[in-house]
């Protein structure tokens, strides 16, 4: 209604303020023909000037309302974001982080956006170096689970422990500063493929970068490259494949050498070659860094040591891909609907 108010008072102004121009000139000409009020042709023409004049300032005024009535609607959406709670604060007391040595624990944790609950009652203890996969239908809180690891939200109730020490009473930037996260849509700056891999960690030796591509299998199509680590991946990374740009982002992560790596839905926009090159780069790092895998396309997390399944919002299985599809629920379902997937497509051709 607002916009449509809006738009309404514009045509309005843009009909009404040509007619009341044209109106007025249209009197003055009778008035002079008449020879009424003492109208002169120089008078005349000397309001007509002035008419001309004014009309634009007039114009820019009576349009002001249908621009307030525009950037109402703006305005109406901008508001609540400005109003949100910024990032979750440290406590008094809080303690640097260090790095993890023994687990992170979830103890009955439960979240919510302010509605309905979201994650209920998480159970889950993740050992140093274990590769976790969250997997669920959508909607279910798989990504929430992970923002919680992150710090994003704090949880409403429970408590997350990282060693024992509950992850509110450790320094937020201290703790991010050992976390690296590859999200399905990689970023990258508008440098070389080199200074973005660097990003991760700029006082990087140049050995230390190439280690960094190679483990994320990247180096493979960087040395077909002409101007290898010094090419211009242009804005967005716009000149590289999608497989390439999310391969350059895993290196960015892997060379900021990370406690906890998160890949949330990293390769859900990957071609078959290229989920393959990202699982032997996930592989790679096995045993070095705690992993937690959020994916949908589940050929990404069979080989991960344990699956978790997250199901409205609970935990309702955990096991390896081997035990899962062994027993009924919703991990061999889901597995059996992706199986079916291609037959389905190459059927419908």
């Amino acid at each position: 209604n607002v916009v449509w108010n809006g738009v309404l008072a514009k045509a309005s102004s843009e009909l009404i303020n040509p007619i009341i121009g044209c109106a007025v000139i249209g009197a003055g000409l009778w008035l002079l023909l008449n020879d009424m009020w003492g109208i002169t042709l120089g008078s005349l023409t000397q309001f007509a000037m002035i008419l001309l004049t004014v009309y634009t300032p007039v114009k820019a005024l009576t349009q002001s309302y249908p621009r307030l009535m525009e950037s109402t609607g703006g305005m109406s959406r901008l508001f609540p974001v400005l109003d949100m709670e910024g990032e979750p604060a440290d406590r008094p007391n809080a303690i640097p982080f260090e790095g993890l040595s023994h687990e992170i624990r979830f103890r009955d944790v439960h979240f919510d956006y302010g509605e309905a609950p979201v994650l209920t009652a998480i159970d889950l203890d993740v050992r140093a170096g274990e590769v976790i996969a969250i997997v669920g239908r959508t909607g279910t809180g798989k990504s929430t689970l992970v923002d919680l690891v992150l710090r994003y939200h704090d949880p409403v109730q429970g408590a997350i422990e990282i060693d024992g020490v509950d992850l509110r009473d450790l320094q937020r930037a201290s703790f991010l500063d050992h976390v690296a996260v590859v999200t399905q849509e990689p970023f990258l700056f508008d440098a070389t493929i080199g200074e973005n891999i660097r990003y991760g960690r700029p006082d990087a030796t140049e050995a230390e970068v190439r280690a960094a591509a190679a483990a994320a299998s990247a180096d493979e199509f960087i040395d077909q490259l002409p101007l290898g680590y010094d090419t211009p991946v242009g804005e967005f990374g716009l000149r590289l494949s999608g497989g390439q740009r999310q391969r350059l982002t895993i290196a960015r992560a892997i060379l900021a050498n990370p406690a906890i790596l998160v890949f949330d839905e990293a390769t859900s926009a990957l071609d078959a070659k290229t989920e393959r090159a990202v699982q032997a780069a996930i592989e790679s790092l096995r045993g070095e860094r705690t992993i937690f895998l959020v994916a949908h396309r589940l050929s990404t997390i069979r080989h991960a040591d344990r699956i978790v399944v997250i199901e409205d919002g609970r935990i309702t299985q955990i096991g390896d891909h081997e035990s899962l599809m062994q027993q009924p629920g919703t991990y061999r379902e889901l597995v059996g609907i992706q199986e079916d997937a291609p037959d389905e497509a190459s059927t419908s051709r």
